[in-house]
C-alpha cells in the first residue's frame, strides 16, 4: 500500500535559520525544535523516512505562523522563504516529498494574496491556514481573497490549530495553565475556524473550496449530534444576537456543511478517533497523516503506529487506497488534475 502524508512539518535551512534569529524563535521555540532534529535537519528527516517503504510526504512549515515570529514588515519574506525552500526539497527529493503547502504572511492580507497566487503558479500543492490571524477570524473579510484563490485553483486549505499560552482559559486569569492551550485548546481552536467557515456563508461563497482539518475535525465528529441537534435550532436560545438571518440564508442543516470538511488521520495513533472521524466524514473526505516529526520518538513512532492502524481496520480495500493515498493524489493534483 502506498502511503502519502498530507500533514507534517518540516523547516527548510534559511527558513530555520532565520526563525531562530526572531525573539519567539529564539527563545523557547528554538530549544524545542533543536531537540527534534527531523523537523529541521534533512539528514536526520530522511534518515526517518528511509525506514518505511512506500511512503512519501506533502511537506509544511510548522508552528508558530510567521506572523508570529516577525512583523508585517518582514512577514512577507520570511513565508517566501518557506515555500521557496518547501518547493527546493519537493524538486530535490521527489520520490519522499510529492508536494508541498504553502505558508502565508497573512497579517499582510494582500501580499498574502499575491503570495498565493505566486506559489501555485510555481506549483504548490496547497495553502497552509492558521486557525486565526493574531486573534483575528478567518472568516474576517480582509482574508476572502485567499479562499477565492484556492478555490479557483482547485487545491486544498490545510487548516491547523494556532494558540498560545496567553489565551486563558478563565477570564479571571492572565495565561493558560498545565499546557491545556494546546492539549485541549487546538482542538477546540480547530472546531471554532470551522464554525465560523460555515456560519459565515464562505462555504456557501466558495462551494468547491477544499478544507483539510489537522486532526481529523477536531471535537466536530465527537459531538456530530450535539452539532446536528443544537444547530438545528440556531437562534431560538439566545437573546444576544439575532441569528435569524443566518438560520434563513442557510441551504442545508449545519452538520451537512462540517461534513464537507475533510479530515487526517494525524491523532497522536489513537484508533478509537480515527473509526470516529472516517464515520463522520467518510473515506472520500478522510486523508493519511501522521504530524512527523512530532511524536516522542522523532518521527517514526507516528508513522509506523498510523499505517498499522490503517492496515488493521475493517473497511473495503478501495476505502482504504482513498485515505492512504488516492485523496491526496486527487486533492493535491499529484500526477491527476485537481478535483
Amino acid at each position: 500500500m502506498l502511503y502519502i502524508d498530507a500533514f507534517n512539518h518540516f523547516f527548510p535551512h534559511r527558513f530555520f535559520e532565520e526563525m531562530l534569529r526572531t525573539p519567539a524563535g529564539s527563545k523557547d521555540l528554538g530549544k524545542r525544535m533543536r531537540g527534534i532534529p527531523a523537523v529541521h535537519d534533512i539528514d536526520a528527516r530522511l534518515r526517518v523516512l528511509d525506514e518505511f517503504e512506500n511512503y512519501a510526504q506533502v511537506l509544511s512549515l510548522g508552528l508558530p505562523p510567521v506572523e508570529l515570529l516577525v512583523g508585517p514588515d518582514r512577514s512577507p519574506e520570511l513565508a517566501r522563504i518557506g515555500n521557496d525552500g518547501l518547493a527546493e526539497l519537493v524538486a530535490k527529493y521527489p520520490d519522499r516529498f510529492v508536494g508541498y503547502a504553502a505558508s502565508l504572511p497573512m497579517d499582510v492580507p494582500d501580499a498574502a494574496a499575491r503570495e498565493a497566487e505566486r506559489v501555485f503558479a510555481g506549483g504548490a500543492n496547497a495553502l497552509q491556514l492558521f486557525t486565526n490571524v493574531k486573534g483575528l477570524p478567518l472568516d474576517d473579510p480582509r482574508f476572502l481573497p485567499i479562499f477565492a484563490i484556492a478555490a479557483e485553483a482547485g487545491r486544498p486549505i490545510l487548516l491547523h490549530p494556532v494558540r498560545t499560552l496567553a489565551i486563558p482559559d478563565y477570564s479571571t486569569e492572565t495565561f493558560s495553565r498545565y499546557e491545556i492551550w494546546t492539549i485541549l485548546g487546538w482542538p477546540y481552536e480547530t472546531s471554532v475556524a470551522m464554525a465560523r467557515l460555515v456560519f459565515s456563508g464562505i462555504l456557501d461563497r466558495f462551494p468547491d473550496l477544499k478544507v483539510v482539518t489537522h486532526h481529523l475535525g477536531a471535537m466536530i465528529p465527537y459531538f456530530s449530534d450535539r452539532i446536528r441537534h443544537g444547530w438545528s435550532q440556531l437562534g431560538t436560545r439566545t437573546s444576544g444576537e439575532n441569528l435569524d438571518s443566518v438560520a434563513k440564508r442557510m441551504k442545508r442543516p449545519a452538520v451537512a456543511y462540517f461534513q464537507d470538511f475533510y479530515g487526517d488521520t494525524a491523532l497522536c495513533g489513537s484508533r478509537a478517533s480515527i473509526i470516529c472521524g472516517l464515520d463522520f466524514f467518510g473515506a472520500d473526505r478522510v486523508l493519511f497523516a501522521t504530524d512527523c516529526p512530532f511524536d516522542p520518538e522523532g518521527g517514526r513512532g507516528y508513522i509506523r503506529d498510523i499505517t498499522a492502524i490503517m492496515d488493521s481496520l475493517d473497511i473495503p480495500a478501495e476505502d482504504r487506497e482513498k485515505i492512504c493515498h488516492r485523496n491526496a493524489e486527487r486533492l493535491f493534483g499529484l500526477g491527476v488534475g485537481p478535483g
